[in-house]
């Protein structure tokens, strides 16, 4: 698994991006890819890396702080 922390979320439009601890790389993530709950601009959280449409995604995710 993967850390890093919540840099945008748009509860409304149901996606946002997840800037990674290990390399800074910016990754989209999608609602229906939050294990539950939503996500706050902030949170740390564990996710691993999928592709997408356009390309790495996070999936999997949870919120661990």
């Amino acid at each position: 698994m993967s850390t890093g922390k919540v840099k945008f979320f748009n509860d409304q439009k149901g996606f946002g991006f997840i800037k990674s601890d290990s390399d800074e790389k910016e990754l989209f993530v999608h609602v229906s890819a939050i294990a539950s709950g939503t996500l706050n601009e902030g949170d740390q959280v564990q996710f691993e890396i999928g592709e997408g449409r356009k390309g790495p995604c996070a999936i999997n995710v949870e919120v661990i702080s």
